[in-house]
């Protein structure tokens, strides 16, 4: 059996908006349509690794309206582990509010919600963590416990001390970002990106329709992307993710983890909402070798 997956971070309910153009200040824009969806950084990954068949646990906390919102089933059925779930029954649970131009640009408003309590509680010992979006202070808690730590601050660090980002850093084994986190990190540290990779075994940056480059023992392995018809990116970076981290803990080299998890990504974006049409392994295994050639059996 695969090792544990604990996956830090928020449970949401996504709210996708399709507008013209993203409104600036004292302007509005028109709303094209708009969805519905479960999402949030940690569920997406941790339902993302469930359906290719990992092992994943889910830390996360939400309010009392989390069991009727059909959030909670939803990850029960696919077998995520929410026995770290913290419930605050006087809270809402964790919203985002995601604005989408025409040339795929976004504009994100977050309501906290329940997650607002993470930074009161004393993080659990676990084996081998992925850190998405969350409260800084319970990440730098957990990092200091954890056997192996993966980081994604994503559109958090703005709510990130200089302490805490610094104190998650030295604990850090795996960073994921993308071209403009990686540059915030830095300016926030006082570091060049070479200090970080001289910190930090492995480093993932993405670039969008670019791919991604891989830094990991003196090398920048580029991946590129796989290419569909991209319906919503909403949730493309989680996919990515969540097939990097469970190629990894099965032992695949460095840069077939990528090529995974730009496989991954690919069906996240070919769908409206971040886990509607997440792959299995098999399915994933399919589109890996019309992309990249035969899949690698052997780890």
């Amino acid at each position: 059996m695969d090792r544990v997956i604990s996956v830090v971070g928020h449970a949401a309910i996504d709210l996708l908006f399709d507008v013209e153009n993203i409104a600036i200040h004292n302007e509005s824009q028109p709303i094209i349509d708009y969805h519905e969806y479960y999402g949030g950084g940690a569920a997406n990954i941790a339902i993302g690794i469930a359906r290719l068949g990992g092992n994943c646990q889910l830390i996360s906390a939400v309010g009392g309206d989390f069991a009727a919102s059909g959030y909670e089933a939803e990850l029960e059925n696919h077998g995520v582990d929410l026995s770290l779930l913290y419930r605050f029954k006087s809270e809402k649970s964790t919203r985002a509010f995601v604005f989408t131009d025409r040339e795929h640009h976004q504009s994100t408003y977050f309501d906290w919600g329940a997650s607002k309590h993470l930074q009161e509680l004393e993080p659990p010992a676990v084996d081998f963590v992925h850190l998405a979006t969350s409260d800084s202070t319970y990440n730098a808690g957990i990092a200091k416990k954890a056997g192996f730590v993966s980081f994604d601050p994503g559109q958090d660090l703005v709510t990130y001390s200089k302490e805490n980002l610094e104190s998650i850093l030295e604990n850090t084994n795996m960073l994921f970002t993308n071209k403009h986190e990686i540059q915030r990190v830095c300016d926030m540290t006082g570091k060049c990106f070479e200090d970080i990779l001289a910190m930090i075994e492995t480093v993932i940056v993405t670039y969008d329709a670019e791919g991604s480059i891989i830094h990991n023992g003196g090398e920048a392995i580029s991946i590129p992307v796989v290419t569909v018809k991209a319906l919503d990116p909403t949730g493309a970076g989680d996919a990515y993710r969540a097939g990097f981290l469970l190629a990894y803990i099965r032992n695949y080299p460095i840069e077939i983890c990528g090529k995974i998890g730009s496989t991954v990504a690919s069906f996240a974006v070919q769908s409206i909402g971040c886990q509607t049409d997440l792959p299995t392994w098999d399915v994933m295994k399919a589109r890996y070798e019309q992309n990249f050639g035969k899949f690698p059996e052997s780890i």
